[in-house]
């Protein structure tokens, strides 16, 4: 028998590995009736390897080192790479025919962002959305979207209409802070007194107390998470569960304004106290729509919830009494609750006791957000 050859440089992988058996055969020559009956096998079995209709199996390699002296490692690792190779291009063909579903999403703001490096064209696009959600298939993706809505509860705006590829984009883009934070299981008394801990950070501006605020709820197994709104989300915020002993709040910064911002969080905060770890409210998406009455009551029982746990109701209604709303005496009940004055603005005007227009809004704080604090790196396309 002749030596083994040695083998050199790379081997073609787009190649079918029988097409270089056949060309390692006729180099030798080798007859292909031949070689069969020396591995053991039909000529018609060594007729489908080499016309790629037949894989070449770990048994066959091995056969194949023994009658020809090559590794069967070497046959491995082309009909691998050969039918990887297979599998890519189908891939491209789907990832083509979802061109349409990828143009559905913010791209640019995505990009701008950092939640996705900038797709190179079409086709790129649908594999880095793939593999910014983390799912192998478009028909995955659609089937998770169903299940997302069981899962979160929102604070959406009524008045504009939302994407739902933009609102899964969003919700996503929390699940993986979340995912890279450390957090402490959850416990609500735990979580009950850091809320009142928290009220005082509603003076504070967001370099100071977003960093608290992080710590504070990770340490009692609530994540917290400023996201940035995307184009047609229309959220304030969402939460979620993403085991029995880790919530998340994702904040939008959809509003620029103290008061709204922080109703929001303890709104949010009031759905994880209040409400079952899998829940359906998600406002309607058109304008003007109806809730239904379990959503409502659930909605209403977090807003009751957050207007409480902001200001005490009791010292609430003796404030109210005096119908005197004056900038100073605001701020003065706002200083003695240890708030921001802004909250108690927005519970005003939330209650039709302050028109919205009005000069008192000077005492709401406006937020300039820095994205940059909140920007993910990328995820990797490989």
């Amino acid at each position: 028998m002749a030596k083994p050859e040695r083998l050199t440089g790379t081997p073609d992988y787009a190649s079918p590995p029988g097409r270089i058996l056949e060309k390692t055969l006729a180099g030798r020559s080798i007859a292909k009736a031949s070689f069969a009956e020396r591995c053991g096998h039909s000529a018609k079995m060594i007729s489908e390897i080499i016309a790629g209709k037949a894989p070449i199996e770990p048994e066959t390699a091995i056969e194949f080192e023994r009658v020809l002296g090559t590794p069967a490692t070497y046959w491995l690792n082309l009909e691998t790479l050969y039918r990887l190779r297979i599998a890519e291009q189908q891939e491209r063909e789907r990832h083509a025919k979802a061109q349409l579903w990828a143009k559905r999403f913010p791209l640019a703001a995505m990009v701008r962002l950092g939640h996705i490096e900038k797709p190179s064209d079409s086709t790129d696009a649908v594999r880095k959305l793939l593999n910014y959600f983390a799912v192998a298939s478009v028909e995955i993706w659609e089937s998770l979207l169903v299940q997302q809505h069981v899962e979160v509860a929102y604070r959406k705006s009524r008045s504009f209409e939302s994407a739902p590829e933009s609102v899964a984009a969003w919700l996503r883009r929390g699940e993986t802070i979340a995912e890279n934070r450390q957090c402490g299981p959850f416990d609500a008394c735990a979580f009950k007194r850091v809320l009142t801990e928290v009220r005082p950070l509603t003076r504070e501006k967001p370099s100071v107390f977003q960093p608290k605020l992080i710590t504070m709820c990770a340490e009692v197994g609530v994540v917290v998470a400023f996201t940035p709104e995307l184009p047609k989300t229309c959220l304030s915020g969402a939460t979620r569960w993403l085991s029995k002993d880790k919530a998340l709040i994702q904040l939008s910064l959809r509003h620029k304004t103290d008061d709204h911002l922080w109703f929001t969080f303890f709104h949010e905060a009031g759905h994880v106290l209040l409400h079952p770890k899998k829940l359906i409210i998600d406002e309607p998406v058109k304008r003007n729509a109806v809730l239904d009455p379990e959503t409502a009551r659930r909605e209403q029982e977090a807003n009751e919830y957050a207007a409480a746990a902001l200001i005490p109701r009791d010292e609430w209604q003796t404030f109210i009494r005096a119908a005197n709303f004056s900038a100073g005496r605001i701020r003065d009940f706002a200083k003695r609750l240890e708030i921001a004055p802004g909250i108690v603005m927005g519970q005003l005007q939330h209650n039709n006791l302050v028109p919205y227009p009005t000069p008192l809004n000077s005492l709401k704080v406006h937020f300039e957000w820095a994205e940059k604090t909140a920007r993910p790196s990328p995820p990797s396309d490989k």
